[in-house]
């Protein structure tokens, strides 16, 4: 199953390691041609041009950064050269944004299937990404032996839209998550409480969540470097929830302070940073300006 693979950032860059590990002939291309020589000692073949990558492979692999970039680079960039292919997308955008991008690349003569992924960079190295489809079970089927180097367990979920519905609502607990534990640990050193007390009681509580742990310390220390998932990606996925979530009917107001809050990320130099930089964010517009 020879594969190209568009966009070798952070995620994208960690997907294609995974397949040439597994022996994946496998052609990629990033718009920082620099990005792909790493994978180039791995074994992949670079191309220039996006079109000349998709001439090497039956399946398409695009993990762009959002809707926009993804569409330029099928419909405008490679075009007529889906004929005959199959698009693998992975890149997180709306579920309106993926339909179309469906419908389009058949128009092209080729076949289009969306599967986003719950983890990063560390997940994707070890194969073990949540992966969600969302297309016709045929095209998923056929795709399974590839989506299954990256995934223990990948799950169709129905037609092009549902996998991206779903991915957005995992990723708006993300934020909705990091931003009240945060919230909560502030007030809790505030007050004179020590942070492993209130811990202790968190995590023998209902209300417990792992990734509260996970972040514990980053926000402890103030250090968001090296990031899995930048806070720039996580306010882009809350707004694509918030139109989502406004299409279907739902009133999705209470989270319009938390997207105002995470658009405050710029101004403070956290949009590279890890997303548990919304902490800074939380502790007050002095202490946000004092972040790296």
């Amino acid at each position: 199953m020879t594969a190209a693979l568009f966009g070798t950032g952070l995620l994208g860059g960690a997907i294609a390691q995974r397949l040439l590990q597994y022996g994946q002939e496998l052609w990629v291309w990033n718009r920082s041609p620099d990005r792909c020589q790493p994978l180039q000692a791995l074994g992949a073949q670079q191309a220039l041009r996006p079109l000349e990558a998709a001439q090497q492979a039956p399946w398409l692999i695009t993990v762009l950064s959002d809707g926009p970039s993804t569409r330029e680079l099928l419909l405008e960039q490679i075009n007529g050269g889906l004929r005959g292919r199959t698009v693998i997308q992975m890149g997180t955008i709306g579920p309106d944004e993926s339909r179309e991008l469906a419908e389009a690349v058949a128009q092209r003569g080729g076949r289009y299937l969306e599967a986003p992924v719950l983890g990063s960079k560390p997940e994707a190295l070890a194969g073990s990404l949540q992966l969600m489809a969302g297309g016709p079970k045929e095209l998923y089927a056929q795709a399974l032996p590839l989506l299954s180097q990256l995934s223990a367990t990948p799950v169709h979920l129905g037609e092009v839209g549902t996998a991206m519905a779903a991915k957005l609502a995992l990723n708006q607990l993300i934020a909705s998550l990091t931003h009240a534990f945060s919230l909560s640990l502030h007030l809790v050193q505030r007050s004179g409480v020590e942070v492993e007390a209130f811990m202790d009681l968190l995590r023998s509580s209902a209300l417990y969540a792992p990734t509260f742990d996970k972040k514990l310390e980053r926000e402890l220390k103030g250090d968001y470097s090296n990031p899995n998932f930048p806070t720039a990606h996580l306010r882009k996925d809350l707004a694509l929830f918030q139109a989502a979530a406004q299409a279907t009917g739902l009133d999705n107001q209470g989270l319009e302070g938390l997207l105002e809050l995470l658009e405050n990320a710029t101004q403070a130099g956290l949009d590279p940073l890890d997303y548990c930089a919304l902490h800074a964010l939380t502790a007050g517009h002095t202490a946000a300006a004092k972040q790296p």
